[in-house]
């Protein structure tokens, strides 16, 4: 009990006024009380002295109690003061607002016992009322500090919770931030790395052939305008937050370029999806590399009346597409001249295996680090794993590349 409860800074000047206040309010109760038999100046004096420390009750509550416990259990020794103070209930509520239940009682049982020998002291006292008067008063002084003590912590658990439900909410904004900032820059690393690399690709094709045929690099660029304003037109979707959605992707979906009409058109396509892989691959062959692109099987399971991407949501289609972009990506980049490539997706109601393979013309395949070991290959990882899928990427015997990855429909967290 003789631990400070409270830092003096951290109470307020209004909080030491009131307790100065209280203090000067039971000093003035010895001489108001009508009563009580007179006594004289200098008893009276020093019953006001001994109330001074309860200016620290808030600051020492269990050595303020003690303190005056002992000063005027030991009043009747030695001055002509027989009747304890209302400075000892005051003192027994602040332990009770301040300190554990079993301190309180036991504060309460030390008050009583004053009581009973202030009581006792004096022989003209009606010791009976007096000891029931005693009794109650303490009982309402330590009740009402006990009550005060539960009010005062639980609100102290409110504000703590709505502390931790703050911090939370920001730790959930930040995460959510994290989240979509990863987001944009996967998407924006697929986007221009791949129609870059088809830009890069048909402005030298366009170069060689200017001079011999200045019809087919006319072709040329106007390809590489439609690749230019597909990728406008991807990165204002991912800068716009433009997320994928359940809407029925028709047609080129949102994969095509060489055929892309204005910005403002290619705005309102849909996310690329799976329908959209015939004209990646059209594009990609364009740019010099020959594909090949083959679909087995179907998600849709018995009696599903839909086509053969029915059961895959946007977002897992997206993902698909964006995997097979890098893989190309990545070949038409570290191939070399004269290689092919083969994109086999077999669906199946239980989950999608997408292949992706490449003959590296002829020869070895570079290393992982220098192919795809970037931020591509961590991108591709994070889009399948987001999925619980599986990635598995490296070279082929005796030449080439391979990227394989098979993602479960039934295991799929939700859209991105």
């Amino acid at each position: 009990m003789t631990r400070p409860a409270e830092h003096p800074r951290s109470l307020t000047r209004r909080q030491w006024a009131f307790d100065a206040l209280i203090t000067v309010f039971s000093m003035s109760t010895v001489v108001l009380r009508a009563d009580a038999p007179p006594i004289s100046g200098r008893a009276a004096a020093v019953e006001m002295l001994v109330c001074l420390p309860l200016v620290l009750r808030r600051r020492y509550p269990g050595p303020v109690f003690l303190v005056l416990v002992l000063l005027f259990g030991s009043l009747p020794v030695w001055s002509e003061v027989n009747n304890p103070n209302i400075a000892l209930l005051i003192a027994l509520y602040t332990v009770a607002a301040q300190e554990s239940r079993v301190r309180a009682a036991f504060a309460a049982v030390a008050l009583d016992a004053v009581y009973i020998l202030a009581l006792t002291a004096g022989a003209a006292a009606p010791v009976a009322g007096s000891l029931v008067f005693s009794t109650a008063a303490t009982a309402g002084a330590l009740g009402l500090g006990l009550w005060t003590g539960t009010r005062r912590s639980y609100l102290a658990e409110l504000r703590d919770r709505a502390a931790r439900a703050e911090r939370e909410r920001d730790q959930q904004h930040e995460l959510a931030v994290a989240t979509e900032r990863a987001r944009m820059t996967r998407e924006l690393h697929d986007i221009v790395a791949h129609h870059l690399t088809v830009v890069v690709t048909l402005s030298d094709a366009a170069a060689r052939t200017a001079v011999r045929s200045p019809e087919q690099a006319a072709e040329v660029m106007r390809q590489v305008s439609a690749t230019g304003r597909q990728a406008l037109a991807e990165t204002r979707r991912v800068l716009n937050g433009t997320a994928p959605t359940g809407e029925p992707a028709g047609g080129s979906g949102g994969g095509g370029g060489v055929g892309a009409g204005r910005p403002d058109d290619a705005d309102r396509e849909p996310m690329p999806d799976l329908h959209g892989l015939d004209t990646l691959v059209e594009r990609v062959r364009a740019a010099g590399l020959p594909v090949t692109f083959q679909v087995t099987g179907s998600s849709a399971g018995p009696g599903q009346d839909v086509d053969e991407y029915g059961a895959l949501g946007p977002g897992l289609q997206l993902t698909v597409y964006r995997l097979v972009q890098e893989a190309l990506t990545n070949t038409m980049k570290h191939a070399g001249p004269g290689a092919t490539a083969s994109v086999r997706m077999a669906l199946a109601p239980e989950g999608i295996t997408v292949t992706i393979e490449d003959d590296g013309g002829g020869r070895r395949a570079t290393p992982a680090p220098e192919r795809g070991g970037g931020r591509g290959l961590t991108g591709m990882r994070e889009r399948v794993l987001s999925y619980h899928g599986e990635v598995e990427s490296g070279p082929r015997s005796p030449a080439g590349w391979r990227v394989s990855a098979f993602i479960g429909l039934g295991t799929a967290r939700g859209e991105p």
